[in-house]
């Protein structure tokens, strides 16, 4: 009886096993339009801010050139294209995203425009505990045919910088909260964690993430 119910345990954890391995490829991410499409140059749009923060959109924005570059993409500078856009009377994010891909495409001349949006940025005060959350959202475009080649998402907190041990009772524990808002307010941490929510969103070669670009040399090796 003990050794069929190994046999039995077995073949249940061997059916499991099978299972998983065919359900897999269909969970995978398509990356059959980012690979036909092959951009070259990327367009970086400013974020769409969707909290009650000023400076989410800066700080996301001055963060998501890096992890581009590296995957290797050519991104066309930041502050050049803004000043396009003010040149030509558009200066919010809401208005930017709006602007048709034909458009971008005619005056930047860029491959794929990343627009993108930023859910969450700056402290969160809970009754024992405060931290800084950044979250934002991407999706990468082709300006040459407006087709949609890739999107991703990207979150870190404060505590991952900084792990922040706390002890002791109740009213220390709101002290110690407090006091963490406010440093978190006064040294701009949002920043930082802005900066580790670009890179989880944007680097290449994670799952989901995005592929190599032609100037890395693992390009087509993902």
């Amino acid at each position: 009886m003990l050794k069929f119910s190994w046999l039995k345990l077995v073949a249940a954890v061997s059916l499991l096993a099978l299972l998983g391995a065919c359900a897999s490829p269909a969970n995978r991410r398509d990356y059959t339009a980012l690979r036909n499409s092959k951009p070259q140059s990327i367009l970086v749009l400013p974020p769409v801010n969707e909290t009650t923060d000023v400076n989410a959109t800066s700080g996301v924005l001055a963060q998501m050139t890096m992890p581009l570059a590296e995957a290797g993409y050519y991104v066309l500078p930041v502050a050049e294209v803004n000043e396009t856009f003010r040149h030509n009377g558009v200066t919010a994010p809401e208005e930017i995203a709006n602007v048709s891909p034909a458009k971008m495409r005619e005056i930047f001349g860029a491959d794929a425009v990343l627009y993108s949006k930023v859910t969450q940025y700056g402290s969160v005060y809970r009754v024992i505990d405060s931290d800084t959350v950044v979250a934002a959202s991407a999706k990468l475009v082709d300006l040459r045919t407006g087709d949609e080649l890739w999107e991703g998402r990207g979150s870190a907190s404060g505590k991952e910088l900084n792990n922040f041990s706390v002890g002791g009772g109740l009213i220390t524990l709101l002290v110690q909260a407090a006091v963490r808002q406010v440093t978190d307010t006064l040294t701009d941490k949002s920043y930082g964690v802005a900066g580790l929510a670009s890179h989880r969103m944007l680097t290449a070669g994670q799952p989901d993430g995005l592929l190599y670009g032609p100037r890395s040399s693992k390009y087509g090796t993902d």
